[in-house]
């Protein structure tokens, strides 16, 4: 047999009240006394009693909901950051209405449209990563609006995402000190905003050393073949390349397996360090931590884009979330 569901009217015949004194007390609204109030909270708590939802987002004026856009909810980065948000507002109560969408192209214009007839109280718009500018949204919404692991052409616009020059400068560093002075660049095409700011804070740690790159910085894409035909060149010309910082995790693996062909020892000849994290993003239990990489803070985007939309009065602009060097055996 089911539990019978606890109703406010037996709140308010159990702590004594009116019931329109249990509904004040309960959703913080008109003045009571502060001992009326606590006297009714601890009934309805000893009772299991749990509010109705919609019922008080209509006395609030507030539907407790956020919209979600993404641009492919399926992606690797995005349910990372999508999962933490959804876990830090449902804890605040707050439901999420999630539009995977083209952010880019015009069906997102279809889901900004029902988003906005849902009575949102904010939006959170996921992106797949920092290469790429996402297109801004604010304007077309009367909610605040934040965005997560990517950027946008709006230097207004409330934005928290990973900080590609620290993470190549935190790389750098960790390479460095492994006494590695023959270091080398591996990455993805120039244009590409993660891909420029990474070798960037890279080359700025490696100046700072007194050192130059052990042979020009390779642009390419973000795939295991670009990183093992990069690294088949690379040791053809610097055979006694110490160190690699590959731009990403897919193209460590690339690299990995020419530079260990070649009848090189991983770590003891070269070292290697990508980004991503991506053996823990996969969650594969069969695969140990192998490489050495850079976390770039997916979960550390999600808890603070949850924090901040609810927040009044957050400032406007770009926030970096730190990453962190995960050691594994290939350093």
């Amino acid at each position: 047999m089911a539990d019978s569901v606890i109703t406010l009217s037996d709140v308010a015949a159990a702590a004594g009240v009116s019931l329109s004194t249990a509904s004040k007390a309960l959703n913080g609204t008109d003045r009571i006394s502060e001992a009326t109030r606590e006297h009714v909270r601890v009934t309805a708590d000893r009772l299991g009693f749990r509010h109705n939802a919609l019922a008080r987002s209509f006395a609030r004026g507030r539907s407790q909901t956020i919209g979600v856009l993404t641009h492919r909810a399926s992606n690797p980065f995005t349910r990372v950051v999508l999962a933490t948000a959804a876990t830090e507002l449902g804890a605040k109560e707050q439901a999420i209405l999630l539009y995977d969408a083209r952010i880019d192209e015009h069906d997102v214009t279809e889901s900004i449209l029902q988003l906005r007839a849902r009575r949102i109280d904010g939006v959170i718009v996921i992106g797949t990563g920092t290469s790429y500018p996402t297109p801004s949204l604010t304007s077309r919404f009367d909610v605040p609006v934040i965005y997560a692991f990517t950027f946008t052409e709006d230097p207004d616009d409330v934005t928290i995402t990973a900080d590609d020059n620290e993470i190549g400068r935190l790389a750098l560093r960790h390479l460095l000190s492994k006494g590695r002075r023959k270091i080398a660049h591996i990455t993805a095409e120039p244009r590409d905003n993660a891909a420029q700011r990474r070798a960037a804070g890279a080359q700025e740690v490696l100046a700072d050393a007194g050192l130059e790159w052990a042979s020009p910085v390779r642009f390419g894409r973000w795939r295991e073949g670009w990183g093992a035909d990069a690294a088949a060149e690379l040791l053809a010309e610097v055979p006694d390349v110490d160190a690699i910082f590959c731009g990403s995790d897919q193209i460590a693996r690339g690299v990995e397996r020419v530079v260990r062909a070649s009848g090189r020892d991983v770590p003891g000849d070269v070292a290697l360090i990508g980004v991503d994290n991506w053996e823990q993003l996969m969650h594969d239990q069969r695969v140990s931590r192998h490489l050495t990489t850079i976390d770039v803070g997916l979960e550390e985007i999600g808890r603070q884009v949850a924090a901040q939309l609810l927040e009044p009065g957050t400032q406007p602009g770009i926030q970096y979330v730190a990453p962190q060097v995960v050691t594994a055996e290939t350093t």
